[in-house]
């Protein structure tokens, strides 16, 4: 594995370990639906998640049940995609109108460091595992 590929995953592993850190201490992780939901579980977060696109909610549903989570900030952690950049920048507005802090930043990292290899939080368990195997560090990995 080249150097420069290798400090990439580093920077994605050293990412979702942060993000699993402030789900633990309680933040919610919003993301786009179960499978994301799923990805991160298996990636260690054991703190709450909310799915914004599942059971057939609408965005002000998901939106009005996020605000009834009485959290002072949440971290959004929608897909890269068209769709989910624009869910995310909506979803941003929406919170901080109800004074509710928005942790994009995670989000932003992830996005810049996956390129086209990572398009959706449920594919970060893939490219991982998949990268970790075809390197000597899959013993080493947080798998």
């Amino acid at each position: 594995m080249s150097a420069h590929f290798k400090d990439k995953v580093e920077k994605i592993e050293q990412i979702i370990t942060k993000i699993t850190e402030e789900s633990a201490k309680g933040k919610p992780i919003i993301v786009e639906g179960k499978k994301d939901a799923k990805a991160l579980q298996e990636l260690g977060v054991s703190g709450p998640i909310m799915t914004v696109k599942t059971g057939g909610k609408s965005f002000l549903q998901a939106t009005m049940e996020i605000e009834t989570l009485d959290t002072a900030e949440v971290i959004l952690l929608l897909d890269f995609d068209r769709r989910g950049k624009e869910g995310t920048e909506r979803l941003q507005q929406s919170l901080e109108r109800s004074k509710i802090k928005v942790n994009r930043k995670f989000w932003l990292e992830l996005r810049a460091l996956g390129g086209h290899e990572i398009q959706c939080i449920e594919s970060l368990t893939s490219y991982l595992y998949t990268i970790h195997k075809k390197s000597d560090t899959f013993k080493e990995s947080i798998f």
